[in-house]
């Protein structure tokens, strides 16, 4: 420990420090969540990076405010500062150990689920510690050459730290081996239907019956139409004269929940439904609605590449897989594969409305 303090910058440098880590670790996580192609894997590495800086400052801030947290010199603020010591302690506890390979059963929430969830819950404990006690450092703390060297040396050995971690791995064949750069693991590959089935927030419909389920393709568009399951089923029948023909593409399904899955999937292409219904001049977004009112929109040439799938594997889908037809989206992580769609809709504009649909649809 005192060669620790000895490296130590500032109190209030180190606060401020914290903050940023935070404000960091805060947006990081959150555009992870969008991020399924492996362009963004520089995301998951800042993310790890700040977290395991994150380690040595709150140990500077712990050493530094001890003496202040014994029961007898404990009053409301202080207690916050505990309870959110806490929680970001737990929170860069239950990351590291997913990197590690951990996993924790919580019913609906996996460890992955829990580390988001405190992850999200720090920043509003440190608004409300903020309030009681916050003092921005002056400039020339902050321009130091000494602290400069030092935060060099923080960031420089919490990516050498990440890096280890993977040779770590490997050496003693974790489960964290063999991860995804987005820190998702392998389950249920060609098996069909098999593969783990989680729900976005509130969405838990009834099954949707396939006799009576349509596909509705409109909005701005010359020709808009409806299709029943059969003329959109991938099954291996005759398809001659279907306004589709079904398609097949292999893809892979990358959770937020920590898991990832690769299948063919058989549907049809959105490019063909969309060619059936003639887009209008200047229609730049495909948003594809679930019978839950959820819903997502990607741009128009993306989406022309899309797959509505009815089957995977070659076995029809299950309802918790979105069945009768759910979108697969190459590149994009699972909560934007929509389930249960019912309806395809061209749209000149974005929805802003969409991203509140996310947080409410099924409730």
């Amino acid at each position: 420990m005192g060669r620790l303090a000895g490296l130590e910058p500032p109190p209030r440098v180190v606060d401020a420090s914290l903050f940023a880590a935070v404000l960091t670790l805060l947006a990081t996580g959150l555009y992870s969540l969008v991020v399924g192609r492996p362009a963004g894997a520089w995301v998951f590495d800042a993310h790890a990076v700040a977290g395991l800086s994150t380690v040595v400052l709150l140990a500077w801030k712990l050493r530094r405010v001890r003496h202040r947290v014994s029961p007898g010199a404990l009053d409301a603020t202080r207690v916050l500062s505990v309870l959110l010591a806490i929680t970001a302690t737990a929170a860069l506890v239950t990351g590291v150990w997913w990197v590690f390979g951990g996993s924790l059963d919580l019913g609906g929430w996996g460890l992955l689920n829990l580390h988001i969830g405190l992850g999200l819950l720090v920043p509003v404990l440190l608004v409300l510690h903020l309030r009681a006690r916050f003092a921005l450092p002056n400039r020339e703390t902050v321009t130091e050459r000494r602290n400069a060297l030092r935060y060099a040396a923080l960031v420089g050995s919490g990516a050498v730290a990440w890096r280890a971690q993977e040779g770590v791995n490997r050496i003693f064949d974790t489960a964290g081996a063999d991860r995804r750069f987005t820190g998702s693991r392998e389950e249920g590959t060609d098996d069909g239907n098999r593969f783990p089935v989680t729900s976005w927030v509130a969405d838990d419909p009834d099954p949707v019956d396939r006799g009576e389920w349509t596909l509705s393709v409109g909005g701005a568009v010359g020709d808009p139409l409806e299709f029943g399951y059969e003329e959109v089923t991938a099954a291996d029948e005759d398809t001659e004269g279907d306004p589709a023909p079904p398609s097949e593409r292999r893809a892979l399904l990358d959770c937020t929940s920590g898991w990832y899955s690769v299948h063919d999937w058989q549907g049809v292409r959105v490019g063909d439904l969309l060619d059936a219904v003639d887009p209008d001049d200047g229609a730049a977004w495909v948003q594809f609605r679930s019978v839950t009112g959820y819903r997502f929109s990607l741009p128009l040439g993306e989406a022309e590449d899309a797959l509505l799938a009815t089957h995977v594997d070659g076995h029809r889908l299950s309802h918790g897989h979105g069945a009768p037809a759910r979108l697969v989206a190459p590149g994009r992580r699972g909560f934007q594969w929509v389930k249960w769609v019912e309806e395809v809709r061209v749209t000149h504009r974005r929805e802003l409305g969409e991203w509140v649909a996310i947080f409410v649809s099924g409730a």
